[in-house]
């Protein structure tokens, strides 16, 4: 009775619109009441503890740093540098500036773990010269909402940082090392699809007659933005500082970069770059925080283990239970965000994915590709929100070309379940 009313009121105040964060948290405090009502009042205490236990992780701290650098990289002008050298690699001509757009993407994964932050910073540049090159709004918008969807796979992440707070054994250096040959094979799948559909319907007929930017002068203009995954990830593999104070000298770099090399944010820019960082991660971290109240409330209820072992005995079999939960996973990242995801069904599937002995690295991957669709699949892509705003395109005029694009990354995610070792050869070179 008790477990019946948590999910409907969780279902029904999703479909009032109550923010996810509210959801959880008032679901699950709820639950916790009904359930002690003997106790009174002091039931009621598992809800601050576990708001708060929701939060007090180390890891964590990674989050507002990462977001903040996200913001920062946007400003600076580092995108636009980096958009002007590669099309000073790959030249003009149809198909081309599309390439471009995912190939900055993905570099600039290796800055920020946060994929609308990328899509802001590749959109607010891609998405104008494409369209001075004669591509359609709807197609730009789609293939950069699809290409910032490689940032939380290409580290740092975001969604691996949450992710190894919530299993043990999956550590955040070894799910970085992980992603990285996914998220350059998904970047790749992506290019494939552009290109062909560029030159199948004749876009870009105007590319080819914008000059192209000289390659030296380029490549001096990029030497700041291309050195940043170096010092972080670098700085990571040698040892000089953790995952979470790698995200502190990024600030710190990005700021450098901004202020001193390029000058394009100034010191009363900061206030504007803070407040919208603050923002974004207490909306991260609220959710965060309040969904430890709802999985707190999941596993005194014993909801868990009912579930999972409904799942293992259904006759499935492993691949047949792994084939059910992406189709779950993606029925749901239609509806909801990728750390909302992880918040409530990561405490589901562990169990299951103890069940099976599956590698909690290799797990995290296949979920994180998942959560990397969701954020480009309509109706609700915070990728595709962020791109269509500023292409200023409704997103249901992007689904003709969307789907080639969840097409291409869905094959990289059926290669990464058929081939564990391309998420796990890279962690266990490195010795992680």
């Amino acid at each position: 009775m008790i477990v019946a009313l948590l999910f409907l009121l969780f279902i029904a105040m999703m479909l009032l619109g109550v923010p996810i964060g509210a959801a959880l948290g008032l679901a699950g405090a709820t639950a916790i009441g009904v359930a002690n009502a003997d106790a009174q009042w002091f039931g009621l205490l598992a809800v601050p503890q576990n708001f708060y236990a929701g939060l007090g992780k180390y890891p964590l701290l990674a989050i507002p740093m990462f977001v903040l650098v996200g913001s920062i990289f946007d400003r600076s002008g580092v995108a636009l540098r980096l958009v002007n050298f590669a099309v000073a690699i790959v030249g003009r001509g149809p198909g081309m500036l599309p390439l471009v757009a995912i190939a900055v993407a993905m570099f600039l994964g290796g800055i920020s773990g946060s994929g609308p932050a990328n899509a802001a910073a590749v959109g607010g540049v891609m998405i104008a010269a494409m369209a001075r090159a004669g591509y359609p709004a709807a197609f730009s918008a789609s293939v950069v909402g699809a290409a910032a969807a490689t940032d939380i796979l290409i580290p740092p992440s975001v969604a691996f940082i949450v992710y190894s707070v919530l299993v043990p054994g999956a550590s955040v250096p070894a799910l970085f090392a992980a992603g990285m040959v996914p998220g350059i094979l998904a970047g790749v799948a992506l290019i494939a699809p552009t290109v062909w559909m560029a030159r199948k319907h004749k876009m870009g007929a105007l590319e080819a007659s914008l000059p192209r930017p000289p390659f030296w002068k380029s490549l001096r203009e990029a030497v700041w933005g291309l050195a940043a995954p170096v010092v972080i990830l670098g700085g990571m593999r040698a040892g000089w500082f953790t995952p979470t104070e790698a995200a502190v000298v990024a600030v710190f770099y990005g700021l450098f970069v901004g202020m001193a090399i390029h000058r394009t944010i100034r010191v009363r820019d900061l206030f504007v770059i803070l407040r919208e960082s603050g923002e974004l991660s207490a909306v991260i971290l609220l959710v965060v925080s309040l969904a430890g109240i709802f999985a707190y409330s999941l596993s005194t209820l014993g909801v868990i283990d009912p579930i999972t072992h409904a799942i293992v005995n259904s006759g499935l079999g492993e691949y047949g239970v792994l084939a059910l939960l992406i189709v779950m996973l993606i029925t749901v990242g239609m509806l909801l965000d990728g750390v909302s995801i992880f918040l409530i069904f990561v405490p589901l599937l562990l169990p299951i994915m103890q069940h099976y002995q599956w590698d909690p690295v290799w797990f995290g991957v296949i979920l994180t590709l998942k959560v990397a669709l969701g954020q480009f699949t309509p109706p609700l892509a915070v990728n595709l929100m962020v791109s269509c705003r500023i292409a200023r395109v409704r997103m249901e005029e992007t689904v003709r070309w969307v789907g080639w694009l969840l097409f291409a990354m869905a094959l990289v995610m059926v290669a990464v379940i058929a081939f564990p070792e391309l998420a796990l050869w890279l962690p266990r070179t490195l010795g992680y």
